[in-house]
Order: C-alpha cells, then structure tokens, then sequence
C-alpha cells in the first residue's frame, strides 16, 4: 500500500466501509493477491507499478507495467478503458 495508514488498518479490526462503499476513506478499492491473480488470468486487469526504474528493476510483478507516478498524468492512454486498472507502489 502506498499509504502508511494503510498497514496500520491491515492490523486492526476493519473499518466501517465509508460512503464509496470501501472500506478506506480515499474511496480506493483494495485486491486481495488471490483476487489479482485471478482478475490478471481472466484478462480483466491490468497491474501498473507505479514506482520508479530502479525499484521496478530491483523486483516487481510479473506482467507489471511500469509507469512511474510522475508519468501517470501522460501516459494513461497507454491504459486499456475495457480493463480494471490495479496499481501498486510497495
């Protein structure tokens, strides 16, 4: 997760879902890795690390597209609209 509160919720009871319908209150849908590689086998996903070339060298998600957060705003176009779009920077 790229939010530090993020892992702090993780440990704690969930909390009540917020207006968005999801349980965190920036509205974002998380996955669960069962629930990603599902969605990525069945073609409806497509993962997007988001952080730089050298941690996405250093490691990443097989099949991952690397687009740096800073790029995101010029390159969304390379992004299917047909698919879920997950992103991940940790």
């Amino acid at each position: 997760a790229c939010n530090g509160a993020d892992s702090k919720v993780a440990s704690q009871a969930q909390p009540k879902p917020a207006a968005t319908g999801t349980p965190y209150s920036d509205g974002v849908r998380r996955v669960t890795i069962e629930e990603l590689e599902a969605l990525t086998k069945e073609g409806k996903a497509v993962v997007v690390d988001v952080r730089s070339q050298d941690a996405y060298n250093s490691g990443h998600i097989p099949g991952a597209k690397l687009i740096p957060l800073d790029d995101v705003g010029t390159r969304y176009k390379e992004l299917p609209r047909e698919k879920l779009i997950i992103t991940y920077c940790s």
